[in-house]
């Protein structure tokens, strides 16, 4: 069976003209996909992870929609809870220093430049295109990185790279 391509997956979903998934939603759904998981059309656990939490200007949508699904993922794989926490977390974390070292922070606000809770904030998201431009390249950066753990020698490979 082919599967398409994650990071054009992510484009379609987020591009869409309906504007129906935010940064973390088209993540989630995504990575899903690509790992397979149930349910994976479902995006309601992160709609309000979009804009670093309700538009709050925290966390990237599009890294915490990647927890969500690395942490589901690592759940299947992991018949230890603990075990499969702590593995999700690492993977993460290095997520989270990889992301930083590409765009120069992870929280929202500093990487779009706005605040999404005004009115002027959000217009000026929209308007200017940055969640077209900005947003996308982060979005298809985490989605690019994450994706390959579907292969189960890729998973070990950075599970054994994220030791601490």
């Amino acid at each position: 069976m082919d599967q398409i391509d994650p990071v054009e997956r992510a484009r379609t979903l987020f591009l869409d003209e309906a504007n129906v998934y935010g940064c973390a939603e088209t993540v989630f759904i995504v990575l899903k996909e690509a790992y397979d998981l149930p349910e994976a059309d479902d995006s309601a656990a992160a709609m309000t992870l979009n804009g670093g939490l309700a538009y709050s200007g925290g966390p990237c949508g599009a890294v915490s929609g990647a927890a969500m699904a690395v942490g589901l993922l690592a759940a299947e794989r992991i018949d230890d809870h603990r075990a499969a926490k702590t593995a999700a977390r690492r993977i993460v974390m290095q997520l989270m220093d990889e992301f930083v070292g590409a765009f120069g922070a992870s929280d929202c606000r500093t990487l779009t430049g706005v605040d999404l809770r005004t009115e002027a904030g959000h217009r000026a998201f929209i308007e200017g295109g940055i969640w077209r431009d900005r947003c996308m390249r982060q979005i298809e950066f985490v989605v690019g990185r994450l994706a390959p753990l579907v292969d189960d020698t890729t998973w070990e490979e950075t599970l054994a790279k994220t030791q601490v």
